[in-house]
């Protein structure tokens, strides 16, 4: 399986969302490398990522790549976090296998109830034939890059670049319409409810998600109550793209924290 594996300190892995590649999220990578060791892939059944993936096995072949994304790294455990449809995957990992999470990140994450919606039922038709459907109604994020950019001007160019990202590292409508009915098969609430390791939960603003409701990914918070929850201003559902450095900050200091409070754990046992 190929990872990237860059920087050096707290180690951090970051699972991303439902396009399934791992260059969409290259801006918060770039800003976490700098102050952590950040490790991230591509999903298991991305051509590009060389994983290992079997149909029967579905869903679970997700959450077994980060124990080998770990392996692969050298690491004992990491602070998980995983993005949008990765936060399901960060979440089932740490039910799974709590010796090796020292922490959990969930960014604007789906949760477990989650159902399509109309919009996503209306593209599950006819995955390919609907994709041009699907990326013409993707405008409707430029609201939330704009926001995050304080500016047409600097707006426009940012969702140039993501664009640019987009069409280079293409998704698979097809791969994607699968992950979406994998889902159908796992009782991920039954599972995830009783994970009890140190937990944040980021979102952006409610206006501006137009993704996941951010009323949708509290529901981590009601069923974990000892979970951390923070929201950042001037962005949605990409802000680990939009406000990189910001997302960095917030991700390091809550690993780091985490590290300190299970090394005095384990010197006081």
């Amino acid at each position: 399986m190929k990872i990237v594996n860059r920087g050096g300190g707290t180690p951090v892995v970051i699972i991303p969302g439902i396009q399934g590649r791992w260059e969409w999220m290259k801006p918060g990578v770039d800003a976490l490398a700098p102050r952590c060791q950040v490790i991230t892939f591509s999903l298991a059944d991305e051509p590009s990522c060389g994983g290992r993936f079997d149909d029967e096995t579905g869903f679970d072949c997700y959450v077994e790549q980060v124990r080998d994304a770990l392996d692969a790294a050298g690491l004992e455990k990491a602070t998980i976090c995983g993005i949008s449809y990765g936060g399901l995957i960060a979440a089932a990992f740490a039910a799974r296998h709590p010796d090796r999470v020292s922490s959990l990140i969930l960014i604007s994450a789906v949760p477990p109830s989650w159902k399509p919606d109309r919009r996503v039922r209306f593209y599950l038709r006819a995955p390919r034939l609907l994709m041009p459907l699907f990326m013409l109604g993707s405008l409707r994020m430029y609201r939330e890059i704009a926001a995050a950019n304080r500016g047409n001007a600097q707006g426009v160019r940012a969702a140039l670049q993501h664009a640019w990202r987009v069409i280079t590292h293409m998704f698979s409508p097809g791969r994607m319409a699968r992950r979406v009915g994998l889902l159908s098969r796992v009782d991920l609430h039954a599972e995830v409810v009783g994970v009890v390791v140190p937990t944040l939960v980021l979102t952006g603003e409610s206006s501006l998600d137009r993704v996941v409701p951010v009323r949708a990914t509290h529901e981590y918070i009601r069923m974990w109550p000892h979970a951390q929850t923070v929201m950042v201003e001037h962005t949605g559902h990409l802000g680990f793209i939009t406000r990189p450095d910001e997302f960095a900050r917030l991700i390091v200091s809550f690993a780091e924290r985490a590290d300190r409070a299970d090394e005095s754990r384990r010197r006081v046992g």
